[in-house]
């Protein structure tokens, strides 16, 4: 518990300091904060709440959509919605096992929803009645008990908080209302709701490491100053990019998808579920494999982030059981496999044909982790690029060596012919000296085609790289600010035929210019984010050398679109 007077000297403090707490925050001590988080790489998402009662179906429907969000999809009323409290009586609820389940499976922390956009409270609260303790005949505090068991468990804990959408409370609601007991003053939702409550769950369960903010619908940087300071009381808290207001927080967080070049320069964190949805619903059996599941968390640490993967418990307070086997099939790889993960950087390579690489400094030099999830049938593992003096090769688990040798462009290291581990089997490489790597240059050869992949373009803003359908995607494209470019070298000049893939519910207007010459087109509406269609993008010159090609919205009625690659064919 925090003394009540340093929570009152908490205002005073603000005024005087500005609501950011780590505004003047030098990067030493940044970095000295956020160490635990670089070196965890894997937390659990939970979430759960009066939601996981309906379980996807109101008045014996399903209704489309994640399950945390029935109420609003749905458009139920507030007391038909609140009536599920009354149901709401997880007697399975076994915080320790919670725990011990995030542990075996590797994971550092876990973040779980204190107050989703429902409005409803998993904690004893003094600010709403509409709580977990209050309205239900469980009448415990769970977050009070997942605090201890993290506390036993050596595990840190982390508490969701939606801020701005509450669709009981008084907050905002993404579309609007759509009862009119919703209908109240949001600026005083933020002063008599979710500032009490933010200070409730800073105060009431020792150390907190994550505050995880959530959907600043209406979230103007005023309402925003109200929350922020309340950082202060957990010194050395993380909190990310979703507070709204203009503040960036301190990490970024894909939502369901993989950035192919990660953050440079930023913390950030994948969050994803194993179905499709973050809150318990009865009807969705759409469960990715554990292979899937092991080969993300790689791809994300290959990335530089890590990996906050969900879980969303019953309403009998149980994790489901194909989570709990997911969960133990990562943990049994982690075992094995994470010194690899954790507490590594970001690869050196921008694209390895047969999987992933991390790296970790070591005293003289560097080790990488050859992460290999396609397993070289001849037995060579090829790593082109790759300057730096080699000291040592060999498999992570077990520790066998391996031969290796250098050619020109690549070093090649002989393994066996069967993959040790089908899903991702770990090659330790050990390196004097620093990590030096030459990318190859994206080359047009006469007469043959070339493809301008999205994770091997030069990103202006915040647009990003993902994986999407299995191929490489420039995706969120929200603002019409940011750009695409590509850097290639024809071996002549020439002219050249572009085509390229684009998935868009709406059509929107952008340009393509290449060799001086610049044309506008229109999108074509291809029904949604994942139905794509071939686009022609016309002809352009190229010189003999190095040339630029650019992708650049046009603002006026920007539609944000889906790009796969930009072919690149000589004119007939």
């Amino acid at each position: 518990m925090i003394p009540l007077l340093a929570i009152a000297l908490l205002g005073a403090q603000s005024l005087q300091a500005g609501p950011d707490p780590y505004a003047n925050e030098t990067p030493a001590q940044r970095d000295s904060r956020m160490a635990w988080f670089r070196e965890a790489r894997f937390g659990m998402f939970v979430h759960w709440g009066v939601y996981s009662v309906p379980a996807g179906v109101y008045d014996g429907k399903p209704i489309d959509g994640i399950g945390e969000w029935i109420m609003h999809q749905g458009r139920i009323p507030v007391d038909r919605y609140r009536a599920y409290a009354k149901e709401f009586n997880p007697v399975r609820y076994d915080a320790d096992r919670w725990v011990r389940i995030a542990k075996d499976a590797g994971m550092k922390y876990i973040v779980i929803t204190s107050k989703h956009h429902d409005g409803f409270a998993m904690f004893d609260s003094k600010a709403s009645d509409w709580n977990i303790v209050k309205a239900t005949p469980f009448g415990r505090d769970p977050l009070a008990e997942l605090a201890r068991a993290c506390k036993k468990h050596g595990m840190r804990l982390g508490f969701y908080y939606s801020q701005a959408q509450d669709w009981n409370n008084g907050g905002s609601a993404a579309g609007g209302h759509w009862d009119p007991k919703q209908d109240r003053d949001m600026t005083e939702y933020i002063e008599r709701v979710a500032v009490p409550q933010v200070r409730e769950i800073l105060t009431k369960y020792g150390k907190i490491s994550v505050l995880w903010w959530d959907t600043p619908v209406e979230m103007t940087k005023e309402r925003a100053d109200l929350l922020l300071p309340l950082l202060r009381l957990q010194p050395g808290i993380v909190h990310n990019n979703r507070l709204g207001g203009g503040y960036r927080g301190d990490t970024e967080t894909p939502e369901q998808f993989v950035p192919a070049t990660g953050y440079p320069g930023r913390d950030w964190e994948t969050c994803m579920t194993m179905n499709d949805t973050w809150g318990y619903k009865s009807t969705d059996h759409h469960w990715k494999s554990s292979e899937s599941l092991i080969r993300t968390l790689v791809d994300v640490a290959s990335k530089g982030g890590n990996f906050l993967l969900n879980v969303g418990p019953t309403s009998l307070g149980e994790i489901p059981g194909p989570s709990v086997e997911r969960l133990a099939a990562v943990g049994a790889w982690m075992r094995k496999n994470g010194a690899a993960i954790y507490g590594t950087s970001a690869s050196p390579f921008k694209k390895l044909a047969w999987g992933r690489c991390t790296r970790k400094s070591v005293k003289g030099g560097a080790t990488l982790y050859l992460h290999v999830f396609d397993w070289p049938k001849d037995g060579k593992l090829v790593v082109p690029g790759l300057r730096s003096p080699v000291g040592s090769a060999s498999l992570l688990v077990g520790g066998k060596k391996l031969a290796w040798s250098r050619t020109p462009g690549v070093v090649e290291i002989a393994v066996p012919t069967k993959a040790p581990d089908a899903v991702s089997t770990t090659v330790r490489l050990a390196l004097k000296g620093a990590v030096l790597v030459e990318e190859s240059p994206l080359v047009l050869k006469l007469g043959s085609s070339l493809a301008l992949e999205p994770d091997e373009a030069t990103l202006h803003g915040e647009l990003q790289s993902e994986e999407r359908g299995g191929k490489p995607n420039l995706g969120y494209w929200t603002d019409p600010k940011d750009y695409s470019e590509w850097t290639f070298t024809a071996e002549a000049s020439g002219m050249v035929r572009l085509t390229t893939e684009i998935a868009t519910p709406a059509s929107a207007a952008f340009t393509v210019t290449l060799g001086g010459q610049t044309v506008r087109f229109a999108s074509p509406e291809t029904g949604s984010y994942e139905s794509y269609r071939t686009v022609a993008l016309g002809t352009y010159p190229v010189v003999a050398g190095k040339n630029t090609l650019v992708v650049r919205p046009i603002a006026e009625g920007w539609r944000p679109m889906n790009l796969r690659a930009i072919h690149v064919n000589a004119a007939s």
